[in-house]
């Protein structure tokens, strides 16, 4: 069984600039990594071990990313009022008198200090499905805490 990977369409498209950022990067690289070996011994060569080594973390990452791609499932917004992938939410938590926003996303797009949280996290999973006015407990493992979704776009 194949596991997709869920994501919005703005992830999907970062995915894309980066993988496009790092195949422009590639042939610098490449470049430095002959220099390098052009400069005799290669046992004791600092330089040479170093364009190599960024090299291969260029190609892992490459590898990587296109691996996300292949499985991505893209999940577009729908307009039903529940709170789901793509959508952004204002909550209200029960200790602070302050609205908080975030984006639900997918697990490779989630970024708390971004305003993004993955639907698939606690407070994610809590909120999930559920619409305007709704009070969810959330089970994280820092303990429990009560949310209420005040608006869902």
């Amino acid at each position: 069984m194949v596991y997709y990977q869920k994501m919005t369409p703005q992830g999907y498209q970062k995915i894309k600039d980066e993988i496009a950022d790092l195949k422009k990067d590639r042939p610098r690289r490449i470049k430095i990594l002959q220099e390098a070996r052009s400069l005799g011994d290669l046992s004791e060569n600092t330089e040479y071990t170093e364009a190599k080594r960024d090299l291969g973390h260029l190609q892992s990452r490459l590898r990587y990313l296109e691996k996300q791609l292949k499985y991505a499932e893209i999940i577009e917004k729908k307009a039903d009022g529940k709170v789901d992938l793509g959508k952004t939410v204002t909550l209200k938590f029960a200790d602070d008198p302050e609205t908080e926003t975030y984006q639900i996303v997918g697990r490779m797009e989630a970024d708390i200090a971004a305003g993004k949280v993955a639907f698939d996290s606690p407070l994610g999973q809590a909120i999930m499905k559920k619409e305007v006015g709704k009070t969810v407990s959330v089970a994280a493992p820092a303990g429990e805490y009560q949310v209420t979704i005040e608006r869902i776009d």
